[in-house]
């Protein structure tokens, strides 16, 4: 019997080993923020366009109100919301049933290096830790439940680009100078 994700994703397996560069997507999401001289706060908005807008906030331990969600906790979010994404559409493919599942995800950062007070701390998450608690039917076997752990960790498109960080391109476009 097929599952609801196989049902979801067997035309677009088929279409994807056909035209690998079909299976190329762009994700998006931009700040718009409504007060610029406000340092402490903006909004951003996956998937550029949606309509959906998310506050953010600034961590008072670099001087803001901790008010909002701070780019810090949406990276764990971003984590957690992919984990959890990953272990339901793997048990589902594998037909295992999920009785419940939290999905838990901290970081630590040493914001001394953030702050310019120490050249030798980098700027950036030293750790993150992911805590998965699963249940699972109990007649699940073993051996399902661990080809479902690491399935799901390999899945987790946020894990691997956490793992293995691609290149990423800044580019300032300020408006009123010139560069040359």
């Amino acid at each position: 019997m097929k599952t609801l994700v196989q049902d979801a994703q067997a035309p677009l397996r088929s279409l994807y080993r056909a035209t690998p560069a079909l299976a190329m997507v762009t994700d998006h999401a931009r700040t718009c923020g409504a007060d610029p001289a406000d340092p402490f706060h903006s909004r951003v908005e996956p998937m550029d366009g949606c309509g959906v807008v998310v506050p953010v906030g600034v961590h008072r331990a670099v001087g803001g109100l901790h008010d909002a969600p701070t780019p810090g906790d949406m990276l764990c979010a971003a984590l957690a919301a992919c984990q959890d994404s990953a272990v339901r559409m793997v048990a589902n493919r594998l037909g295992v049933e999920i009785i419940s599942l939290e999905v838990r995800v901290s970081a630590q950062v040493d914001v001394r290096g953030a702050l310019g007070l120490d050249a030798e701390v980098q700027v950036g998450f030293q750790s993150m830790t992911c805590d998965i608690d699963l249940e699972v039917d109990e007649s699940t076997p073993p051996k399902l439940r661990e080809i479902l752990e690491s399935a799901a960790q390999r899945c987790c498109v946020v894990q691997q680009t956490l793992h293995h960080p691609p290149p990423v391109t800044t580019r300032f476009v300020v408006a009123g100078t010139v560069r040359a």
